[in-house]
């Protein structure tokens, strides 16, 4: 065993023994474990880390733990290319309907086993937003969320806030339901689509070629509009 010594910053603080938090504390480490395994052993996913330091120096997750290293866990901040592509685990089917009427590409399948979520989030670069912390210490995840809010306004809120968010939007461009692109179609190719009365006050639609799906800017949108204007987020 080699026994190190941690400190990690305030905003980990949730995913620690409550003894642990806030203090320096020594931690025996099997021999050979990296910081990566020794972090994620103590209950911190790695999608959770920002910078660490160990003995005043910049190191990375590979680096092995030796014996008497002083190490210190910052929280995540976002560095790399904004993200735009998410997978929401089954509990968070309202954020990711939140996330499609902004405009970001967000799979959400109950259906999906945690196996498929790694394969997914790694074949095409998605971040996975998910309440499941051991999730996030998988290997396959390279970007992932861990989620602290649990109402769906304030989950959108702490991504936006993580993912720098706002400036990327792009309201109502996204199926609600199938996450594909909308598109305009002709007032007279939906006619037998929506109800008369819409067809009467409306003259701009848009669809979804997946589900077939018609959109219209009637009371709904209105009302979804009004729930982004809350949230900070400027809708057409």
């Amino acid at each position: 065993m080699a026994t190190a010594y941690f400190c990690f910053h305030s905003e980990l603080s949730v995913f620690l023994k409550r003894e642990w938090r806030g203090a320096r504390f020594a931690y025996a480490c099997a021999r050979g474990a990296n910081l990566k395994n020794a972090i994620e052993a103590l209950g911190v996913p790695h999608t959770e880390v920002g910078a660490v330091r160990v003995n005043g120096d910049p190191a990375t997750l590979q680096r092995t733990v030796r014996e008497g290293d002083e190490v210190e866990v910052f929280a995540y901040a976002e560095v790399q290319s904004p993200a735009r592509h998410f997978l929401a685990d089954a509990h968070l089917g309202a954020l990711a309907r939140f996330l499609r009427m902004l405009g970001f590409d967000t799979l959400h399948d109950q259906a999906l086993a945690d196996r498929e979520i790694r394969r997914i989030a790694h074949d095409e670069g998605r971040v996975v937003l998910t309440r499941d912390r051991d999730l996030l210490k998988c290997r396959e995840i390279e970007r992932g969320c861990y989620v602290r809010a649990l109402k769906p306004e304030a989950q959108l809120r702490e991504v936006a806030a993580r993912y720098q968010l706002g400036a990327q939007a792009r309201p109502f461009t996204l199926c609600l339901h199938c996450n594909l692109p909308l598109a305009p179609i002709a007032k007279d190719r939906v006619a037998s689509r929506v109800p008369p009365r819409v067809l009467e006050l409306h003259s701009a639609f848009t669809h979804c070629a997946g589900c077939g799906r018609v959109y219209w800017p009637g009371t709904h949108y209105e009302r979804m509009r009004s729930a982004l204007a809350g949230l900070g987020f400027t809708a057409p």
